[in-house]
């Protein structure tokens, strides 16, 4: 039904006006199908989450992934982060172009001096706040959206410091509008995303590479469990399972859960894409290759 992805500095009412939101679309007749996507769903804290660029990289990919997966034309999915890179914006407005359905931005513009202001503020109620460094860091780097770009269009803006932040807000009033109003041919107003051969083409293979990874990496385990049975339980050690492939060489016997709880960790890392984190491997070897070098790295001889 939509993606309706919500932009702001650090501290500058993003929860609230996505809450607000859900709320508003709730009271609809229609009693909408809504959910919000945000960081404390995956019980992420958020100076730890954005301390390294790595592990801000992560959270873009589960947020990514999760969004990807809750899509769908009966629904209406609110993503509540910084969202603050122009070209992670652009990512999600690609997903929701290949599920066909409504995008727009909600935009809560405040000066820094205030979201400064309330993180303080929020610290010393013993609320959820960022460390001073991070909160600084991440001011600098925030790419205001821009509605020129069809990735930040429509783009609905709230005052929360001038104006506050209520259901019967202006800008979410219009947005809960856009996304609801029933279209037909003559609707000119309302933008519905269509896929387009690239981004279907781009999405089968991405469904074709994650199912050369899982084929792939039980191959793996199981010739890793096979190899521990000959071995009566041993550690497996310069095993070959096929020419060009790295050997395996693990210091101790492994049971099958932690291998599967090896390989589940290995295809949710590798199967994060672009800003998100590098792209699947495209081949069974090269699935191979990458599975046997990480576990050799997680529980091999060193």
């Amino acid at each position: 039904m939509a993606l309706v992805v919500i932009c702001g500095q650090p501290c500058s009412g993003k929860s609230k006006a996505a809450l607000c939101l859900s709320e508003a679309l709730k009271d609809l007749e229609s009693k909408p199908n809504v959910r919000i996507i945000d960081e404390t769903s995956f019980h992420l804290d958020r100076d730890q989450t954005y301390a390294e660029m790595t592990s801000e990289k992560n959270l873009r990919g589960v947020l990514r992934s999760e969004v990807d997966r809750s899509l769908s034309k009966d629904s209406i999915i609110i993503v509540d982060s910084l969202n603050s890179i122009k070209g992670y914006r652009y990512e999600l407005w690609c997903l929701a172009r290949a599920a066909g359905i409504r995008h727009c931005v909600l935009y809560c513009d405040v000066e820094e001096t205030h979201c400064r202001k309330w993180n303080i503020e929020r610290r010393e109620k013993d609320g959820i706040s960022y460390n001073d460094g991070i909160f600084e860091d991440l001011v600098r780097r925030f790419e205001r959206p821009d509605g020129r770009n069809r990735w930040d269009s429509p783009l609905f803006e709230l005052w929360p410091f001038k104006d506050g932040i209520e259901k019967s807000s202006p800008a979410i009033i219009d947005l809960v509008s856009y996304i609801t109003k029933k279209v037909d041919s003559k609707t000119r107003d309302v933008k519905i995303l269509q896929p387009t051969i690239a981004t279907q083409s781009a999405r089968f293979s991405e469904a074709n590479s994650l199912y050369e990874m899982d084929r792939a990496t039980q191959e793996v385990t199981s010739a890793i469990v096979e190899a521990q049975s000959l071995a009566m339980g041993g550690p497996v050690t310069g095993l070959s399972i096929g020419h060009d492939l790295p050997t395996i060489n693990i210091s101790r016997s492994v049971g099958l859960p932690e291998l599967r709880r090896l390989r589940k960790t290995f295809i949710k890392l590798t199967g994060q894409s672009s800003l998100s984190g590098p792209p699947p491997p495209l081949d069974a070897d090269s699935a191979k290759r990458m599975f046997i070098d990480y576990l050799n790295r997680e529980i091999g001889n060193g």
